[in-house]
């Protein structure tokens, strides 16, 4: 039992990191919300209250729903690019190729070193529709490389692109060691009694390692969309005509570019 006289000692404990959080986080959040109800541009002395009138404007401006769209859309690529594919990857790697998983590890993690700055400008000169490498090879071969910074969808997709280069090798990583972490045993009775591969792998694996995918889901949701507003900054600027803006460069633009802090 804890004596009264030490009772309080985990409390004083986690003071500290109860003061940074609620700095940090509780206190700008509730901030946040009293703001959204003036329109105040950050620079004035003065708010003017203005009610509910920007939740309406929020919920019934079609530019919004454009840029809800948008996100869903990311969030939609960012998962088959950075949740889908790694664990299919790591699922051969694991179970079909076996040999040299260390070396798939550090050629897949190679990326997740670099800033998202350097990676943006280098896949936006590689992807340059008239002067990039890819442009002037697709030419030699009678093909063209659209424009994709004028199409919405295609600057998602090519953003996305440059978000995974950053982000799949972490997700690999984490899905791998998962796999890793299954007894053994488990698969050697189910190979014992002869059950196909892709059952082994759908009945008995998947469920087994469902506690680090959903870890590795909600991480590539969250991660991702905070990923992707560095290439939106870098290439699109949220291009063209909000084509390729999202919920959080969205937020960003309308709060420390056009002052719109309510």
């Amino acid at each position: 039992m804890i004596s009264n006289k030490n009772k309080f000692v985990p409390f004083f404990c986690l003071l500290p990191a109860t003061i940074i959080f609620l700095i940090f986080i509780i206190i700008p959040i509730g901030y946040s919300f009293y703001l959204s109800f003036f329109n105040w541009n950050l620079i004035a002395p003065t708010k003017e209250f203005v009610g509910l009138q920007n939740y309406f404007a929020l919920f019934t401006d079609p530019l919004n729903r454009k840029i809800m769209l948008n996100t869903l859309f990311y969030v939609i690529l960012l998962v088959i690019l950075n949740f889908v594919f790694p664990y299919l990857i790591s699922l051969i790697v694991k179970y079909f190729i076996r040999k040299m998983q260390g070396a798939y590890k550090i050629i897949f993690f190679i990326p997740s070193l670099f800033s998202l700055v350097v990676g943006a400008m280098v896949f936006s000169w590689l992807l340059n529709p008239v002067s990039g490498p890819v442009a002037l090879l697709l030419r030699k071969i009678g093909m063209t490389l659209p424009n994709w910074t004028n199409s919405g969808l295609m600057a998602i997709v090519v953003l996305c692109l440059i978000t995974s280069w950053k982000v799949f090798g972490y997700n690999f990583i984490l899905l791998l060691t998962g796999l890793g972490s299954i007894p053994q045993n488990i698969i050697d009775a189910a190979q014992i009694d002869n059950i196909p591969r892709w059952r082994l792998i759908w009945d008995v694996i998947l469920p087994l390692n469902k506690g680090v995918s959903i870890y590795v889901l909600i991480l590539t949701i969250v991660q991702g969309l905070q990923y992707v507003f560095t290439p939106i900054n870098v290439i699109t600027q949220g291009g063209p005509y909000y084509g390729s803006s999202n919920a959080l460069y969205h937020t960003y633009l309308n709060a420390f570019v056009l002052y719109k802090t309510g």
